[in-house]
């Protein structure tokens, strides 16, 4: 089985680098569409007849009073209060005696929350529990927990208090959620030191027996971690790839023989992975 040959590499692999897109999320229960959607939405998805989480990220809201009373919960919902998901939970048991790094697309903390190292995490496109400005003005994020939780306690009608609407304290204009979707993106100093270990580790195992495992990465954004996975795999004879997500995967053929792709449920397989690891040999 593939899972079987998967859990060999791991055991085998001098280093781990962990790539994590949003189908891993998903796979955790932090699905953006569906029942989980119009538990948290029926209010919004009524009055803007919004389809799901993603799309709703882009709605053009007429004031700052709606816009942000959709975006606390979403953060709320994606951010705060959260438990760890059992995909990053079983994830976490199989390489936490490794030698490992994660380099991550998404922006909800479950790393940090399955009890990954902080040190050890590079979410390279930002993080929900930040605001920053919406022009950059400035290079600094800020921790956005109490100002979430005030607009989810005090919207009434989508609507939240014009007081709760957050201001740059630097240049007056208005604030965003830190995330990487224009060229506003503030990467601060921490981003920085993260993508400075990132490069560390990298260079500091790019010779060994190297694992690049890939989960629940798409095509929206494949330069982050496919194509790179791809190229380290094909540039280190001694390292292998493998990917889990629910399409299969691909692989180029110049890495075929090193790479394994498992089609299925992620947080089935990483469950059905972590059962096997527990088995007597």
């Amino acid at each position: 089985m593939k899972e079987k040959e998967l859990l060999r590499w791991i055991d085998a692999a001098d280093a781990v680098v962990i790539g994590a897109g949003s189908g891993l999320s998903t796979a955790a229960g932090l699905s953006y569409s569906g029942e989980r959607f119009i538990r948290y939405f029926s209010d919004f998805i009524e009055r803007y007849h919004m389809k799901d989480m993603y799309s709703a990220g882009f709605y053009p809201f007429a004031t700052q009073e709606e816009k942000w009373a959709y975006w606390s919960r979403h953060i709320y919902c994606n951010r705060y209060d959260q438990p760890a998901g059992g995909a990053y939970l079983d994830l976490f048991e199989l390489v936490k005696k490794k030698n490992y790094f994660v380099l991550t697309t998404n922006v909800d903390h479950q790393f940090w929350l399955a009890g990954f190292e902080p040190d050890r995490i590079f979410a390279t496109q930002g993080d929900y529990g930040k605001f920053q400005c919406r022009k950059a003005c400035h290079n600094k994020l800020y921790d956005n927990e109490a100002q979430v939780r005030a607009m989810v306690r005090e919207q009434t009608n989508c609507r939240i208090p014009a007081h709760l609407v957050p201001k740059c304290p630097v240049c007056g204009g208005e604030m965003e959620v830190n995330l990487r979707c224009d060229g506003f993106f503030v990467e601060d100093e921490e981003w920085h030191r993260a993508a400075e270990r990132y490069k560390h580790f990298l260079a500091s195992n790019l010779r060994e027996d190297l694992l690049f495992l890939e989960l629940g990465v798409g095509m929206n954004t494949p330069a982050i971690i496919k194509y790179p996975f791809w190229q380290m795999t094909y540039q280190n004879p001694k390292a292998r790839y493998a990917c889990i997500n629910l399409d299969g995967g691909a692989v180029p053929g110049e890495i075929g023989e090193r790479s394994v792709c498992i089609r299925g449920d992620i947080a089935a397989v990483l469950t059905e992975m972590r059962r096997q690891d527990a088995e007597p040999e």
